[in-house]
């Protein structure tokens, strides 16, 4: 007799890293913290083609979505929300402009990934602090890489260089 080999599909065996998705901040929390004591007139846009062929050679990042979320804080400067993907998924985050065109701070909202949350961390955050459009903003160059976080670090490095380049370019006229 002999022995037949029978071949299953592994996707049903395979077990997966659990998904794991924590909010920290809500817009609201996020524009109280960047933001204490203001209040926000929101002002989203829609970029043009133009505008997102600009921001993109500014940036050296594609502009993923058209449509920005910005409020303007009583107090002077910009809040926005946007989203970069880590590794898997999106990486909902918050900047805040100051008046002058420099980061207030950066706040991660939303973090869904299994690995790679170390960019939440204040340190890590804290660099991007007083950054404007002329800044290089490259990872390991001068924005310190997390080791085991690379593709979020990476991102969300991105995302704020291409925000600081749709604020000069779109949101700091008048």
């Amino acid at each position: 007799m002999r022995a037949r080999l029978i071949l299953l599909p592994l996707a049903p065996l395979v077990a997966l890293a659990p998904a794991h998705a924590e909010v920290f901040l809500s817009v609201e929390q996020a524009q109280a913290l960047i933001f204490p004591g203001a209040t926000f007139t929101k002002d989203f846009r829609s970029l043009t083609k133009d505008e997102e062929r600009a921001i993109g050679r500014a940036s050296h990042v594609n502009v993923r979505d058209r449509e920005i979320k910005a409020w303007r804080a009583s107090t002077g400067g910009w809040f926005i929300v946007d989203e970069v993907v880590g590794k898997h998924d999106f990486i909902p985050f918050a900047l805040g402009i100051d008046a002058n065109g420099a980061v207030k701070s950066v706040e991660i909202l939303e973090y869904r990934e299994a690995y790679g949350g170390e960019v939440r961390g204040a340190a890590w955050r804290a660099q991007f602090t007083g950054k404007t459009a002329q800044s290089v903003l490259k990872l390991g160059r001068d924005i310190k890489n997390i080791s085991g976080a690379t593709l979020s670090s990476k991102h969300v490095t991105d995302g704020v260089r291409r925000l600081l380049a749709t604020y000069e370019i779109v949101l700091a006229k008048p």
